[in-house]
């Protein structure tokens, strides 16, 4: 399956993670990049994208999302795990690679995330 990171130059400067699950590209931002062994980084989950949307690369130019987006890395993922409060997924891509892990706020609210590298 693909995955894709996407840099993201809104209002608010950002990385998009999109993991290719159940015919669309999961979506999370990440406000504070991607995290490295023993770092932990929150990850916001916002709508699905079309499959296709993991090679956009240009600029949008109104509304939500407004700014320019490039591709900072992809290749393909292997899920590991999957649950309603956890998804654990390997990456090798061009940049990233290693296992991480995304586990859902108790208190945060559906949308809150958290993403962990567990090892290279």
């Amino acid at each position: 399956m693909k995955f894709c990171l996407q840099e993201h130059f809104a209002k608010r400067y950002h990385f998009d993670l999109r993991l290719e699950m159940d015919g669309v590209a999961k979506s999370w931002a990440i406000p504070k990049g991607f995290p490295e062994i023993g770092e932990k980084r929150l990850a916001i989950q916002v709508e699905d994208h079309n499959i296709e949307y993991m090679d956009f690369e240009g600029e949008i130019e109104e509304g939500y999302g407004k700014g320019i987006v490039k591709i900072w890395d992809k290749g393909e993922y292997e899920l590991l795990k999957r649950t309603e409060k956890e998804i654990k997924f390997r990456v090798n891509g061009k940049k990233l690679k290693g296992t991480y892990a995304l586990f859902r706020f108790e208190k945060g609210g559906e949308n809150s995330w958290l993403l962990i590298k567990t090892k290279d």
